[in-house]
């Protein structure tokens, strides 16, 4: 089994339902989520009310939640934060924040539970691009290796660093992503050159 599926513990009332009605369902609520009007509006209760009511059949833990809207937080204000270089944009800015969290909760509830591979396989069945179903099975498989990555680089950053003040810690943390960018590039390259090695266009 993948790491990133150990977590999931697969005794939820909704782990043993369609895997296509979970898929359609969670893409038509980040659809109606995105047509929805760009400021704060009493619709936006539609989305959020579904997902809090889906939540308890799911059986996902809050902690477990809290951690990964935390982590797609960065990304989300980053966007976000792009909306205010316009004139009178703090609706529009609090809008893209709350449609991007609702959007995110949707996806971790289906994933939850739904395997990733019965993902791809409906969305394969629905005639997704096949670069872009390849893409995202790639990026699956390798995610545990670029957490393994990051782990031994930050132990080895560790153990030659003294230093315990808090400047250090955020130079090293820099370090370390920059590393590991130029690592994961150079990786994906070698990658690309292998299953082109071996026939795969």
């Amino acid at each position: 089994m993948h790491p990133l599926e150990l977590e999931s513990h697969g005794r939820a009332p909704l782990a043993g339902a369609s895997s296509r009605l979970k898929l359609l369902a969670a893409l038509g609520i980040i659809t109606l989520t995105a047509l929805l009007p760009r400021r704060p509006h009493i619709l936006y209760l539609i989305p959020a009310t579904t997902l809090l009511l889906l939540w308890p059949f799911c059986r996902m833990p809050l902690g477990y939640a809290v951690r990964r809207l935390l982590v797609a937080e960065m990304f989300i204000l980053g966007i976000a934060l792009l909306s205010l270089v316009r004139p009178a944009a703090a609706p529009i800015f609090f809008s893209s924040l709350i449609k991007s969290n609702l959007c995110v909760f949707s996806m971790l509830l289906l994933t939850w539970t739904t395997p990733f591979q019965d993902v791809l396989q409906e969305l394969r069945r629905l005639r997704f691009p096949a670069v872009m179903l390849t893409t995202l099975a790639l990026m699956y498989r390798y995610l545990p290796v670029l957490g393994e990555e990051t782990r031994r680089m930050s132990r080895a950053r560790a153990s030659r660093t003294f230093a315990r003040r808090r400047l250090g810690t955020w130079q090293s943390l820099a370090l370390i992503i920059g590393q590991l960018f130029i690592r994961s590039a150079d990786r994906a390259e070698r990658i690309y050159l292998a299953m082109c090695a071996r026939g795969w266009k």
